[in-house]
């Protein structure tokens, strides 16, 4: 994984303090006590190990290189699918995959996906679950540090870390191609507001939230769209500014992209289009088209 720099147009906060990590510890460890090994893995994660291996049963609550493991409800696992919107050639990364429950879910529905877990004894029995759930084709595994791993190739992440580790993941995932859809259980981005929330019921028991990001495109600056100059700046997906024509300028409201798509509305015209390899064009809500190019400084 290379490092992103930082970018004005994607602010980067590292004030998050310790004590917001050791709170979200407690709070998962204490779950994790009142959880049972037996009700919190599925017969789906459970596969025996190889003749001769020693068992290896993992415990809801073991220590880990960065948080501790709590497994995520297969009622929140199916649902953050759902919201993936996964499509046919695409694949989804899990980023520290436990006991491989997303990824082997994911390869169930006909699609790749790999995880990325740092125990070693996990990736095994993750991958003697892709075996017996039969999706080992689809369902890959490596014993990797998150942070050092390149994950760029997804077009799905998923995750269930603790907040600060979202936020130092946050400018590498932004960095990755508009359009990828980041899927984290229970913990947000900070100042990165969330797309799509999902909160299960009682039925899904403890840390059953769901957020869902769509990774923007970049388009702070100006454009040169028509006779007139659009002036754009960017808090992640939120956007502000000004279309200025004949000297007026007029400020954009309901402005916000999705991955590559933008809308916005100005003079009381909601514009709708694509944002593609350093240009912009769509429709005006009524029929006409519009087009925007970089506007050149001199």
């Amino acid at each position: 994984m290379s490092n992103a720099s930082r970018n004005p147009l994607f602010p980067f906060r590292t004030d998050r303090t310790l004590a917001v990590a050791c709170a979200a510890l407690a709070l998962v460890a204490g779950q994790a006590a009142a959880q049972s090994t037996a009700t919190a893995v599925d017969a789906a994660t459970t596969a025996a190990p190889a003749a001769g291996a020693a068992e290896f049963t993992p415990r809801t609550g073991q220590a880990g290189k960065d948080v501790i493991w709590v497994p995520t409800p297969q009622e929140l696992v199916d649902q953050m699918l759902n919201m993936a919107e996964l499509k046919p050639g695409e694949m989804l990364i899990d980023l520290g995959s436990g006991d491989g429950r997303t990824v082997i879910s994911a390869a169930r529905r006909g699609f790749r996906a790999h995880g990325i877990e740092y125990n070693p004894d996990m990736v095994a029995l993750s991958r003697r679950n892709a075996e017996k759930a039969g999706v080992a084709d689809r369902a890959t595994f490596a014993q990797a540090d998150i942070f050092a791993s390149d994950f760029g190739k997804a077009s799905v992440i998923t995750l269930f870390l603790l907040p600060h580790l979202n936020v130092k993941l946050r400018p590498t995932l932004l960095e990755m191609k508009p359009g990828t859809r980041i899927l984290s259980n229970s913990f947000d981005m900070a100042e990165w507001q969330p797309d799509e929330t999902w909160q299960g019921g009682e039925s899904c028991g403890g840390w059953c939230r769901a957020y869902k990001w769509v990774v923007p495109a970049r388009v702070e600056g100006a454009w040169q769209l028509g006779s007139g100059t659009l002036e754009l700046q960017q808090t992640f997906q939120m956007l502000a500014g000004t279309l200025t024509r004949d000297g007026k300028a007029s400020p954009i409201t309901d402005a916000k992209l999705t991955g590559s798509a933008i809308t916005f509305t100005v003079d009381g015209r909601r514009y709708s289009g694509q944002v593609n390899e350093g240009a912009m064009s769509g429709q005006i809500e009524g029929g006409s088209s519009w087009s925007a190019t970089p506007r050149r400084t001199r």
